[in-house]
């Protein structure tokens, strides 16, 4: 004879408000699943983009000093060439030649006679000096060492 098959009942629980709590506890870890890969591809998504923006943000600041310095360069350049143009205008208007038929032209002519004029040296108060010498230390500069010959 066949022997009817029973099925085993599940223990009853002890504490319905444990049941309760762990049913409420369940329900909340699902909902919280539902959107944890859609919170995640949003954080990677955010990290994707801050890297992407750092990048171009780099690349673009890259760009404007490449601009400032081709700037820069061609404003040394012109420069450059003013100076040589201004050297060269300076030179034509310290010739000698020049200077010589300018001198002509006002009647001058070079001189007879040379004259020597000795200047007495200028007086300096040594109590001035020493007064300047002790303010130059608190600078940190050392006074100047008398030479020696």
């Amino acid at each position: 004879m066949i022997q009817p098959r029973y099925l085993e009942e599940r223990p009853r629980i002890k504490n319905p408000r444990q049941a309760r709590g762990a049913t409420e506890t369940r329900r909340k870890h699902a909902a919280r699943a539902r959107y944890a890969a859609l919170s995640k591809f949003s954080i990677g998504l955010t990290i994707l983009s801050s890297l992407l923006i750092g990048y171009v943000m780099l690349t673009s600041n890259l760009t404007g000093m490449t601009y400032a310095v081709a700037k820069a360069q061609a404003q040394r350049a012109n420069l450059q060439g003013e100076t040589g143009r201004l050297d060269d205008r300076i030179t034509v208007l310290r010739s000698q030649e020049r200077l010589a038929a300018f001198a002509a032209r006002l009647g001058m002519h070079d001189p007879q006679q040379f004259a020597l004029v000795r200047v007495a040296p200028a007086r300096t108060d040594a109590g001035h000096l020493a007064l300047l010498s002790t303010f130059a230390s608190f600078f940190g500069s050392h006074p100047a060492a008398p030479s020696v010959r």
